[in-house]
């Protein structure tokens, strides 16, 4: 009897075992999908637009535990990685970093300069920024959709595709849109957050 409980034991622990995203030197979580760049947004952008691509970018900080739950439960699923490697360059900043940034407009900033310029307060923050380069104002007023905080994979797949079809120049808020993928996901019999 020991023995089938210390195998039904090992099995759960087993089935359980969450899959960890790898750390770079700098703390933060890493994806092989993310793009690395000289952090000049403008250039960054022409990059992405060049690529068929759109630029997001992200804000993750060391020790960030939903930083850690978006890339193990998230970006760990192939349909979700698959659809953001596909359609956009992924540039990660660190909230309290040091390295150079320059701004659409020109201004040399470091990565904690800018997230306070740029208003990014939270970690996971993702900006998702137009596809021109926008002239006589900062990335953070430029981003055509922000999304604060770690989401279920549902939602974070929904606000990427929501961008890429440019829904923020519609009349479709996100939610609403975020409401009607949900249910035509049920209606197919599948399920999502």
């Amino acid at each position: 009897m020991r023995l089938t409980a210390l195998f039904a034991g090992a099995f759960i622990a087993m089935t359980s075992v969450v899959i960890a995203a790898e750390i770079g030197e700098d703390g933060l979580h890493k994806e092989p999908w993310f793009s690395t760049t000289f952090k000049d947004v403008g250039e960054d952008i022409q990059a992405a637009k060049d690529a068929g691509k759109r630029l997001a970018i992200i804000f993750e900080q060391r020790g960030c535990a939903y930083c850690r739950k978006m890339h193990e439960e998230v970006f760990s699923d192939p349909t979700i990685a698959d659809f953001i490697s596909e359609n956009y360059m992924v540039v990660q900043y660190n909230l309290f970093g040091d390295e150079e940034v320059i701004d659409v407009d020109g201004e040399e900033l470091s990565e904690k300069t800018a997230a306070r310029r740029w208003r990014v307060v939270y970690t996971p923050t993702i900006l998702f920024m137009p596809e021109e380069v926008p002239e006589d104002t900062d990335a953070g007023a430029a981003a055509v959709s922000v999304m604060p905080g770690a989401f279920g994979k549902g939602t974070t797949l929904h606000m990427f595709q929501w961008v890429k079809e440019r829904g923020y120049e519609g009349e479709e808020h996100f939610q609403k849109y975020h409401a009607r993928k949900l249910e035509e996901m049920q209606a197919d019999g599948k399920t999502g957050e």
